[in-house]
């Protein structure tokens, strides 16, 4: 089966080495998506807010760049660093997928990989078949 992949250039995918997404067949998933530009650095201060918008951007230019759009996405994973900012990340959340409304998960974790992000968000969609 033909797969896609989408790299973004962020250096943690060539560090690490993975795909920002890949799509087989007619499934897309997306890798766990932290607030970063595009030469990695911290996006959206220490607003929550604004962390989940960028990881939720840089997911719906993947997912489009593999052919599907927000529409398709059936599931998403939010992890956040404390419960306080869990509010903040689902009003971002809500602000892409309120009509959507896929399956939806938010986990309180004890930490991501950079100390500044407060959020990672994945997510897996299916394109219909045309």
């Amino acid at each position: 089966m033909d797969r896609r992949r989408v790299l973004t250039g962020r250096p943690l995918e060539s560090e690490i080495g993975f795909a920002r997404a890949i799509r087989v067949g007619n499934r897309i998933e997306v890798s766990g998506t932290a607030p970063t530009q595009a030469d990695g650095s911290p996006a959206g201060g220490d607003d929550a807010y604004r962390q989940a918008v960028a990881c939720l951007d840089i997911i719906k230019d993947a997912i489009e760049e593999l052919g599907g759009k927000l529409e398709d996405v059936y599931r998403t994973r939010m992890f956040i660093t404390s419960a306080a900012v869990g509010g903040e990340v689902g009003r971002a959340h809500g602000a892409f997928f309120g009509e959507i409304k896929p399956a939806a998960t938010m986990v309180v974790v004890a930490g991501l990989l950079d100390e500044r992000w407060l959020v990672e968000i994945e997510a897996y969609a299916e394109v219909p078949v045309a």
